[in-house]
């Protein structure tokens, strides 16, 4: 829609952000900002070891009232994150431990003073009594018998074990067999931000106002509900500006539960902010899985069928509220990504062990799968001897099969999968790489070009959810759009923006339908005072669902004014039509602040059947189809691979997105340029590693590698938009899928470039030291054939 002026600011068009002004100039307000009368900090006691007895906890008779353990805390529930999924097993993850610890950083002990300093004294103070148990720090290990248990009632380590069996036997005869060990090492999600928590009291309300760094957080108060066994409407979850979220910020911690016992028990406002080493070595971890798994195929490079065994490491406990089987299970379902094909197994183990839990991150468990079964598919081509695009486009679902329903049921809405494949080839250019692989590189160096291609399935709806037997079900998804007396419009939502930019996008959807100017449109989000309930953000789900609701809230608000409008225009109703944010009537028009100015300002100038609720609507929404949207991206990588020193330099990136109508594309650049960069991160340089007694080894970011500015080219980007036919305005959501594809794609190509010394990277990160040993191993092997040919 555009303004008087010719200016387009609706759906499609590429506005600035909004809230970049406030934030690029350091005005955003971020938990960490808030200064309350009396507040006090709280530094945690957590436990040196990961897996061991609590045999006593020693505090200073000077700090006893200071110091709070497990033996206060009696009345809190634990954190239980269930699951409906047959054989699902139970943790309950206590807030302070109070028998026995089961991750390095797990919480012993509350300690409060004036400032965090003096809070860490205190814990410092403190003496643990603890006795060592063995650690389970391998998922595989953990799997066998004989092996130390984190949960000793449940005789083994595993939450869930689960198995999808489609027609599998017809593809054993297949001519080409291929198969591969793979696996994506553990990951921590790194926001600039990490979790804080400022909690009061407010004694007028009789509320507990808690102010916490969270993408959710009508869900944050069900689970403090529960835990404190506090009805939900004394309690008030505040969210403002988030640092950054990518899953990490989608959990209830044990330290929010925590600091609402203690403000209730203290009586004056307390505060924790998390620090780099707390976020790295105790709260949340993400991308441990573990692939066995073999393709089928004919000579042609058509596939028959995928089998596969998959492992994901769940931590020692289920996160509320997604469960710890979020991962593992949703591997099977996935698995076959964006492809066609007859037959399938795959098994699926959700282990326990003595680490922090894992969470959904950026992506979920769609960036291992991609790992996987990309990499699958480069080895069949090598295999069958033929390119590997040829593979891919052998077997992608094809545009005139859409809407389409793949192995495990799931419904692709719309899409054109080959086309963004033979786009990104193009664009990188395939036979210029060919070419210049068969002169060597000056430097010694050596090219490669890898593929990969997803499918992201986003907005998951009430079937979707409710089938996981989960604390959480998304339903209709509500927004309130409200004109103020001078035409401007408020809109109020129960998901959260941190980063995605909801503050210009929504007012965009608003605008098409209203006409508002978009720097008249407010966003009121993150207060679950103030805000509809909302299951928050996550799964790429806010565009789809609170952009459809904001519509629909919209389009009710629109014919109100309408009726207003005909009203002041002694006009009939049905003669008139509202446009560009005007009512206009056979012989005149008026604009939507003078309709709003007599709705609140002169209420004698109304029709007496005027709708009494006025110029404010709450409405809800769910799109024609709750099985989710399908938005789906080629990646196409070129590299320059230093086989002496490891070294990976990314030459060349394309990316080909179908994320259907785009609302913002500059918003949607923003949103791919970022899920690179965390993409390229697990490609080449994040991994939290453990040793045998379950410590993590890296605690600042001097040993936890994330890329910069140097390691993260820009890509070029190619929008496809290939509309959803289920949703307001054919929108998909797209906000994980820059994660998704890269770690496949650059070590394909890093692949590629090494073939030719026999070389093959498995594991990500693809790092510079596995690259110079599987080198020098490729190396020793040649030198030992040829002495025996010798």
């Amino acid at each position: 829609m555009s303004d008087a002026n010719g200016l387009t600011e609706g759906v499609g068009a590429r506005l600035p952000r909004k809230e970049d002004d406030r934030l690029m100039r350091g005005r955003g307000h971020y938990v960490g900002d808030l200064r309350l009368p009396g507040l006090q900090d709280v530094a945690f006691v957590r436990s040196p070891l990961a897996h061991a007895r609590i045999r006593a906890i020693h505090v200073p008779d000077a700090f006893r009232g200071q110091v709070f353990t497990a033996a206060d805390l009696a009345d809190v529930q634990p954190i239980r994150a269930v699951s409906g999924l047959a054989g699902f097993k139970v943790s309950e993850q206590p807030v302070l431990a109070k028998d026995k610890v089961r991750q390095v950083g797990e919480l012993l002990a509350i300690c409060l003073a004036p400032t965090r300093a003096q809070a860490e004294d205190i814990a410092a103070a403190i003496v643990l009594d603890l006795e060592e148990l063995p650690a389970v720090h391998d998922m595989l290990a953990a799997r066998e018998p004989g092996s130390a248990l984190v949960h000793e009632h449940w005789g083994d380590n595993v939450f869930l074990e689960t198995l999808v069996d489609v027609n599998f036997t017809s593809a054993l005869d297949a001519p080409i067999k291929v198969s591969r060990t793979i696996s994506t090492g553990r990951q921590c999600m790194a926001p600039i931000e990490g979790r804080g928590t400022v909690v009061h009291l407010d004694h007028r309300m009789d509320q507990l106002v808690v102010h916490t760094a969270s993408q959710m957080p009508h869900i944050v108060r069900n689970g403090l509900s529960e835990c404190l066994g506090i009805e939900q409407g004394r309690l008030r979850i505040v969210s403002p500006d988030v640092g950054g979220g990518f899953g990490y910020k989608a959990i209830l911690l044990a330290e929010d539960v925590c600091l609402a016992w203690l403000a209730l028990r203290v009586g004056h406002p307390v505060r924790w902010l998390e620090d780099r080493r707390e976020h790295l070595t105790a709260n949340a971890n993400c991308r441990e899985h573990h692939y066995r798994i073999t393709a089928y195929a004919e000579r042609d490079g058509t596939l028959r069928g995928i089998d596969c065994e998959a492992t994901v490491d769940s931590g020692a406990y289920s996160a509320y509220p997604f469960s710890a089987c979020l991962e593992a299970a949703q591997v099977a379902s996935i698995l076959p990504g964006p492809y066609d094909f007859p037959a399938y197994r795959c098994r699926t183990w959700s282990v326990a062990t003595n680490k922090c839990p894992i969470l959904p991150y950026r992506g979920v468990a769609r960036t291992g799968v991609c790992f996987a079964l990309e990499l699958i598919l480069d080895a069949v081509a090598a295999e069958a001897g033929i390119e590997s695009w040829t593979v891919r486009e052998k077997n992608l679902v094809r545009a005139e099969q859409m809407p389409f329903d793949n192995i495990t049921a799931k419904h692709f809405d719309s899409g054109d999968y080959p086309q963004a494949l033979r786009r990104a080839l193009a664009a990188i250019d395939v036979d210029a790489v060919r070419a210049r692989q068969r002169t060597p590189e000056a430097d010694g160096r050596r090219i490669g070009l890898g593929l990969s291609i997803y499918c992201e399935q986003a907005a998951h709806g009430t079937s979707v959810y409710s089938g996981w037997g989960i604390p959480m079900v998304p339903g209709h998804e509500q927004a309130g759009a409200r004109l103020t007396p001078d035409g401007g419009l408020e809109l109020r939502i129960g998901a959260h923006s941190h980063g995605q930019g909801l503050e210009t996008t929504l007012a965009q959807v608003a605008h098409e339908i209203l006409g508002v100017p978009v720097a008249r449109t407010r966003l009121v989000h993150g207060d679950t005072a103030m805000t509809p309930y909302s299951t928050g953000s996550w799964g790429s789900r806010v565009m789809v669902m609170a952009g459809g609701a904001v519509a629909s809230a919209c389009r009710e608000l629109s014919l109100r004014a309408l009726r207003i409008g005909a009203h002041l225009l002694q006009a009939d109703p049905a003669d008139c039509r509202f446009e560009a944010g005007r009512v206009v009537g056979p012989s005149g028009d008026v604009g939507l602040a003078q309709i709003a100015h007599t709705w609140y300002r002169r209420p004698q100038d109304l029709a007496l059947d005027v709708d009494p609720g006025g110029l404010e609507v709450t409405a809800g929404y769910k799109p024609q189809r709750d099985s989710g949207t399908f938005s789906y991206a080629a990646h196409a990588a070129l590299v320059a691979v230093d086989p002496d020193l490891g070294a990976v330099e990314i030459l060349d990136y394309v990316i080909v997105e179908d994320g259907g109508t785009l609302v913002n594309p500059l918003v949607v650049d923003g949103q791919i340029y970022g899920g690179l960069a965390q993409g390229i991160g697990t490609a080449l340089y994040e991994e939290m590693r453990f040793d045998s007694r379950g410590q993590p080894l890296a605690s600042t970011f001097a040993d936890y590698l994330l890329p910069g500015p140097a390691e993260v080219p820009e890509p070029r980007i190619d929008h496809m938009e290939t509309p959803s036919p289920y949703t307001q305005f054919g929108v998909k959501g797209i906000g994980e899928g820059g994660a998704i594809a890269p770690p496949a794609a650059l070590a394909n190509a890093i692949n590629d470039a090494l073939r030719p010394l026999g070389v093959a990277m498995l594991h990500a990160p693809v790092s510079q030291h596995r690259i110079v040993e599987a080198v020098l191993e490729a190396r020793d092997a040649a030198t030992a054939r040829s002495r025996e040919a010798a």
